[in-house]
């Protein structure tokens, strides 16, 4: 049953993935009243995206990995008494009340269409989850180029292919997942084309010991190409796209230490389509927002500084799953019901459940995943040669076609020593995308030569998604879920 403005809800949760699926049902499960809002028209989020129901998928589960665990935690939703507020983009959340947060979405069409919705809580928890890295390189604008987990969404909820000859690029464990779905689907795919290897993982035996289940999605992810004769080249990247209309082929090079292509070693692959990704950036727009603390992770990104039970810095705010820092699945809905379990007791003026029930034995668990998702992280960190992929006629901002060339000239001719400044003298970053798809690659540009996988500092913007003018106007009398 939908809230009003003067009777607020206990909790919203934003995001229904894995994080906010468990944060939402553990919450409803012990009394509290619970809005999970979300973009998406089904639950799930981006790793149990599956089919509309129009297509008539005999099989979704053939496309996940870990299907039953998501099935239980749809059912417990249906079963409690959470709203589910689908179609909701939240682009704003604000404490305008001492114990009240405001959050504003926007549900309908773009444009015109869109109409402003105001949902009031208690308590906000953020799972608002990850999008992925994107480190350009000459030819990456040609149509077939995708990203990794874009293919996977293709997959995923339309059953469609990007192309029938699939080259899958990047880096991180995500590749292997994307070039088994891919395959099995029936794609040809020539290569798995890893930048880094896998050697830093067993410089860490404890963290892969306690984690056995990682061990088990790492055999069969890298038994799965085998079996569909896909060849893993490690310590390559694909260095440019050929084609007109769209892609024909791809150059591989061989990489050093360092990332920088070793000159000599570019091979010619033959492909209609690129699935390319260099792992995933915490998507903490909200959070940033507000204030929120954040940490430095080991591939390069930020993500929020989260307590033992999940709050950020901001009191009455809490986060789960990707904003923590890029740790997978079965690590977002632990941390989910970590949340929900403590917004329950703050709500209910109860002491910090560290030593009660589920607690302790959440807490274990999160501890030996998070170790895991370091060691994940660090093994698979872009290096700083990676720039010299990069010729200055590459554009690196898609959306205002911001070239390399105009980044460095910026940085070289007038001075420019961040990704702030370059933005402000090339507009880099001020398109629809508002920088996820350039901000590392302007950010390691502005830094200049040999400095490192430089983030882009989380900035704080008072909107989390791009809003109507029409809307904003009116955003002082919208309507309440």
């Amino acid at each position: 049953m939908p809230g009003s403005a003067s009777e607020p809800y206990d909790l919203a949760v934003i995001g229904a993935g894995p994080a906010g699926l468990a944060g939402a049902v553990t919450a409803s499960a012990l009394g509290l009243s619970v809005a999970l809002l979300d973009a998406s028209p089904r639950v799930g989020g981006q790793f149990f995206r599956h089919p509309a129901p129009p297509l008539r998928a005999g099989r979704p589960q053939a496309l996940h990995h870990g299907w039953p665990a998501f099935t239980r935690l749809r059912a417990r939703l249906e079963a409690s008494g959470t709203v589910h507020l689908a179609g909701h983009h939240v682009w704003s959340v604000a404490r305008e009340h001492a114990e009240d947060w405001t959050v504003h979405a926007l549900t309908g069409d773009d444009g015109d269409g869109a109409h402003p919705v105001r949902v009031r809580a208690r308590a906000v928890l953020l799972a608002t989850g990850s999008y992925e890295r994107q480190l350009p390189f000459p030819g990456w604008t040609l149509p077939g180029v995708v990203g990794a987990g874009g293919a996977q969404a293709m997959l995923k909820s339309g059953l469609v292919l990007p192309g029938s000859r699939i080259v899958v690029a990047g880096s991180g464990p995500l590749l292997l997942a994307v070039a088994s779905s891919l395959a099995a689907a029936g794609a040809r795919v020539p290569a798995v084309v890893e930048a880094s290897d896998y050697l830093g993982y067993a410089r860490h035996p404890r963290a892969l010991a306690a984690n056995p289940h990682k061990l088990i999605e790492a055999a069969t992810y890298g038994t799965a190409p085998l079996r569909h004769r896909v060849r893993l080249r490690t310590r390559s990247a694909v260095t440019e796209v050929h084609g007109t209309d769209r892609v024909e082929a791809v150059t591989v090079s061989r990489l050093d230490r360092r990332w920088r292509p070793v000159p000599g070693t570019g091979r010619r692959v033959a492909c209609d389509a690129l699935a390319v990704g260099h792992g995933l950036i915490p998507q903490i727009e909200l959070a940033t927002g507000l204030g929120c603390a954040t940490r430095a992770a080991p591939d390069g990104t930020y993500a929020l500084d989260l307590d033992d039970l999940q709050e950020t810095s901001v009191p009455g705010l809490w986060a789960a799953g990707e904003t923590g820092g890029i740790g997978g699945w079965q690590l977002a809905r632990v941390e989910g019901e970590l949340a929900g379990i403590a917004v329950t007791t703050r709500l209910r003026g109860l002491p910090p459940p560290t030593g009660h029930g589920r607690v302790p034995e959440l807490r274990r668990r999160r501890a030996r995943m998070r170790a895991f998702a370091g060691v994940m992280a660090a093994a698979h960190a872009p290096g700083p040669g990676w720039t010299g992929w990069l010729d200055d006629d590459t554009d690196v901002c898609r959306c205002e076609e911001v070239t390399a060339g105009r980044v460095r000239e910026a940085v070289t001719d007038l001075g420019a020593r961040d990704a702030r400044t370059v933005k402000l003298l090339t507009r880099a970053g001020m398109g629809w995308c508002q920088g996820r798809m350039c901000g590392t690659a302007v950010a390691c540009l502005a830094a200049g030569t040999g400095e490192g996988p430089v983030p882009p500092s989380p900035e704080r913007r008072p909107l989390a998604v791009p809003v109507p003018l029409g809307v904003l106007g009116s955003a002082g009398t919208p309507d309440s879920a």
